[in-house]
Parts: C-alpha cells; sequence; structure tokens
C-alpha cells in the first residue's frame, strides 16, 4: 500500500498506479493488490488512483474522473483517475 493514513480510529488505504506508454492500464492490477492490503487491515473500503503519464493521454479535463467499484471480495474502492 503506498500510503495508509490513521488518525484516531479512522483507517485509510490509499494504492496509487502509474499508467505508462506500452503498459496496460494498470486498473486491475491495482484493485486487486489494494483488495488484499485492505483484508490485511479489516477494511472494507479504500482508494485507488490511477496517474495516466501516457505520451498520448487525453487532456486532464477529459481523463479525469472517479467512480466506485467493487472488488471481488466485495471491498468498495473509490478509483480517480487523472
Amino acid at each position: 500500500m503506498d500510503l495508509c493514513i490513521r488518525y484516531g480510529s479512522t483507517t485509510l488505504g490509499i494504492e496509487l498506479k502509474v499508467w505508462r506508454d506500452k503498459k496496460g492500464d494498470p486498473l486491475s492490477s491495482g484493485l486487486e493488490q489494494l483488495d488484499s492490503y485492505l483484508a490485511r487491515l479489516g477494511l472494507n473500503f479504500g482508494w485507488l488512483f490511477v496517474f495516466d503519464r501516457r505520451e498520448k493521454a487525453p487532456p486532464i479535463e477529459e481523463r479525469l474522473s472517479t467512480q466506485i467499484v467493487y472488488t471481488k471480495n466485495q471491498r468498495s474502492i473509490t478509483v480517480i483517475r487523472a
């Protein structure tokens, strides 16, 4: 996990992925990795940030998005693409 923030009784699990030229979209691998980390922490939700650094990526205004997806173990992941 790239970031694990603990504040009082709140714990946030955050994974960061970079989509680079000649590589596939890291969404599925990021979800799988984060799901495993969250299981160890006993959490049912987390955050996945995917930064598109491909040379021919659309402008940030077109690719910026937020969606909630569920892992195979039914953990809620907020995916933010930038």
